[in-house]
């Protein structure tokens, strides 16, 4: 099983591919990992070095794993992080050829645009690449969920109303939406959500709200949900086995006590959660008007 991850890298601390490559190597899978950016370290920190990478740079060497070969034993691509619109604009050329080449690949787009709290943490205008380029070319998207609600343009408080919003989105193209990080109407305190919508079902799973908020957590999701589906599970066994892993690793980090993931410490509990949260399926009634 072949992974293309096309994220951002840092050298201290687990975001990006920093975060993704490893939990995916766990699971059996091969990972080829093209950076968009190499930097010390996440920002937030008082310093930060290093820089996004220059688009031809990423497109040369998406190129070379194109001559090794890479794209045709490859079950799925995995973008993150972006950088810059010139990326976008690369990683959208790679996909389209990459699809074209072999017909059975998969991708899956994390847009990873901003959070709640935070806002956004990119250029203005790569929200609208993202929802207007990759989207398209998506077959599955893992946005949280205030990046849902900028892909969309409104709020989504409630299951029915996210569930909507979710499958506007798959007009676009992608066949399923995960969101992450939800905090919906009916959402009991000390819990949060993760909901994954198709065309004619969608499932949530509740875990604890732990006292922590690292960096990462939606890179580390996406990675373990993909996972998941090149394993060839269902898309709600995907989204208990990554919802599962993700508590499982921060759990641990809260424990700890340390501002970035424990995904290296964790390393048992990434393919073998020890604790399982199991997706429930959302009634009919339950999806809004437009479900």
């Amino acid at each position: 099983m072949n992974v293309i991850s096309i994220q951002s890298q840092v050298a201290w601390g687990h975001v990006g591919n920093s975060a993704a490559v490893f939990p995916m190597q766990m699971h059996g899978i091969d990972v080829i990992a093209i950076p968009t950016t190499l930097l010390s370290n996440r920002p937030g920190y008082p310093t930060l070095r290093g820089r996004v990478l220059e688009a031809p740079l990423v497109a040369d060497l998406l190129q070379g794993i194109e001559e090794r070969g890479a794209v045709d034993a490859c079950a799925m691509i995995l973008s993150g992080y972006l950088g810059s619109p010139e990326i976008a604009a690369v990683v959208t050329d790679f996909v389209t050829r990459a699809r074209a080449r072999n017909p059975a690949l998969r991708y899956c787009c994390d847009p990873v645009l901003g959070d709640r709290g935070r806002g956004l943490f990119v250029r203005a205008d790569i929200p609208p690449l993202v929802r207007d380029r990759l989207l398209p070319l998506a077959d599955i998207i893992t946005p949280n969920h205030f990046e849902l609600e900028l892909l969309c343009g409104t709020t989504a408080a409630t299951v029915g109303e996210v569930t909507a919003q979710a499958r506007k989105l798959m007009a676009h193209g992608p066949s399923t939406v995960v969101v992450t990080s939800a905090e919906l109407a009916d959402t009991p305190d000390g819990q949060i959500e993760t909901l994954a919508v198709e065309r004619a079902q969608a499932w949530r799973v509740r875990t604890p709200k732990l006292p922590i908020s690292p960096n990462g957590t939606g890179d580390l999701f996406a990675a373990l949900f993909v996972s998941a589906r090149v394993g060839n599970r269902s898309t709600p066994e995907a989204l208990a086995h990554a919802a599962s892993g993700i508590f499982a690793v921060l759990e641990c980090t809260a424990a700890r006590g340390t501002e970035e993931m424990r995904i290296v410490e964790s390393a048992d509990l990434l393919a073998r959660p020890p604790r399982r949260f199991d997706a429930v399926a959302i009634r009919e009634e339950a999806r809004g008007p437009n479900g």
